[in-house]
């Protein structure tokens, strides 16, 4: 492989659910009816309504090529001992560098270039999250050789941001299951050097994953509108919630102020992505209504929407009313709720969301094209996800890397996170089996 392509790799590195119903470690038995109590307190008859704002115009994203891949096979031999194939894009590798973590979600490159990421631990509702950093890049193992915790005991930490206010200061931000954080950030600090700074707190009580599905995880994006997104999941599978805050994406200024509800009806919008001016979420529709419907799907989140749960669900393109609830009573039907960007099929469970403009990728697989981590059904039998997909505006997504789920239903891994590099580069996680991946495209 080039030496100059390996160099640039360690410039980038040092400088630069679903309805889970299977979970291990699920809460006591004794607990489900004081889980039920808590979760019937949130919902309510009130249907929510749609607030009326002006709309701004939406910047087109390029028209990305559209010839088909050629899938490449590629023998993966995992550091734990599993050994199986994946296949991606030709001239694209795939390689762990890093790995021994437990449910690692997403990740952000601080200012000083080195990678840090959460650690949920498990599926359960938990403290014993932490945050880890990566570094030292080695060239000719391409992995990292220093692993530090730089914080730990956190409850269920899921995304992380970087963010330089106006005052040239760093923050790291970080989401938590009740709270959204910001810990002032020096370079090359280890641990944190104060208490964080609390800018929002968010309800944290409801079903666990087997009795209804409440959603834990909280994500956060940077626009650049200089507004931070935070998006909070229902507390169930279906359900008209009670807390506003429930099934949404809000919108506030760096330090907390001017919190507002942006958009309404995404029912767990754990992926987030910013591209040309707006807004964009991968989401997990409801299950209730079969093995092949309703689709998880992407949106463009417009200011002001609502994009229907409860009240309908998205299935091959189209937006339906759904037969649980009585639409002709709200302000929320099919005919008024904006249509899925791209549609995944149901049980997909797309998770980490990531744009690859131009300054990102010139390869022609993956430039203009969002990549998607579809994390995968909860039964593998169903065989839907486990892969990562390119997605573009009004079409189904395409396969992009496949394998995590063989043809034998043996899981190797479930994507879930994915932080673009820039030069057709970019770092995914796996949250099954703590593994991080490097995912570039070959030189000559």
């Amino acid at each position: 492989m080039n030496r100059h392509f390996l160099n640039f790799i360690t410039l980038n590195a040092l400088v630069g659910s679903l309805f889970l119903f299977s979970c291990s470690g699920e809460k006591a038995a004794e607990q489900k009816e004081s889980q039920k109590s808590a979760q019937e307190s949130t919902v309510t008859d009130k249907p929510q309504e749609v607030k009326v704002v002006e709309k701004k115009a939406v910047t087109p994203l390029p028209v990305p090529d559209t010839s088909p891949v050629n899938f490449i096979e590629q023998k993966i031999f995992h550091p734990n001992g599993d050994t199986f194939n994946l296949y991606l894009p030709e001239g694209f590798i795939i390689r762990p560098v890093a790995w021994g973590m437990k449910r690692i979600r997403f990740m952000d490159l601080s200012p000083d270039g080195r990678l840090f990421l959460t650690d949920m631990y498990n599926l359960e509702d938990n403290t014993k999250g932490k945050i880890y950093i990566l570094d030292g890049w080695n060239d000719s193992s391409m992995t990292f050789t220093k692993k530090t915790v730089f914080a730990e005991q956190l409850r269920n930490p899921n995304s992380l941001a970087f963010y330089k206010d106006s005052k040239g200061k760093y923050w790291l931000y970080v989401a938590f299951t009740d709270k959204l954080v910001r810990y002032p950030y020096t370079e090359g600090m280890e641990k944190p050097e104060a208490a964080p700074e609390v800018l929002d707190t968010y309800p944290d009580y409801g079903l666990s994953y087997r009795y209804g599905g409440w959603h834990l995880t909280r994500t956060i994006q940077f626009g650049d509108n200089d507004k931070l997104y935070v998006s909070i999941g229902s507390s169930c599978n279906t359900c008209i919630e009670k807390e506003e805050v429930r099934a949404s994406i809000i919108e506030m200024d760096p330090d907390g102020k001017n919190r507002r509800i942006y958009a309404r009806g995404v029912r767990n919008a754990v992926g987030l992505a910013w591209a040309k001016g707006n807004l964009y979420a991968s989401n997990m529709a409801a299950d209730h209504l079969g093995k092949g419907k309703p689709d998880d799907a992407m949106f463009l989140i417009e200011d002001g929407n609502n994009y229907g749960w409860p009240y309908c669900y998205h299935w091959q393109g189209k937006v339906y009313d759904d037969p649980k609830y009585d639409t002709t009573k709200t302000k929320i039907s099919a005919e008024s709720v904006p249509g899925a960007f791209s549609y995944f099929g149901a049980h997909t469970a797309p998770l980490g969301l990531a744009w690859f403009g131009e300054e990102k990728a010139d390869d022609t697989s993956l430039k203009n094209y969002f990549l998607v981590a579809q994390h995968g059904s909860y039964n593998p039998s169903m065989a839907m996800g486990y892969s990562v997909q390119r997605v573009r505006a009004n079409t189904p997504p395409e396969d992009f890397i496949k394998g995590f789920l063989d043809e034998k239903g043996k899981i190797h891994g479930r994507p879930c996170g994915i932080y673009a590099l820039g030069n057709n580069k970019f770092y995914l996680t796996d949250d099954k089996f703590g593994t991080v991946y490097l995912v570039f495209k070959e030189t000559e």
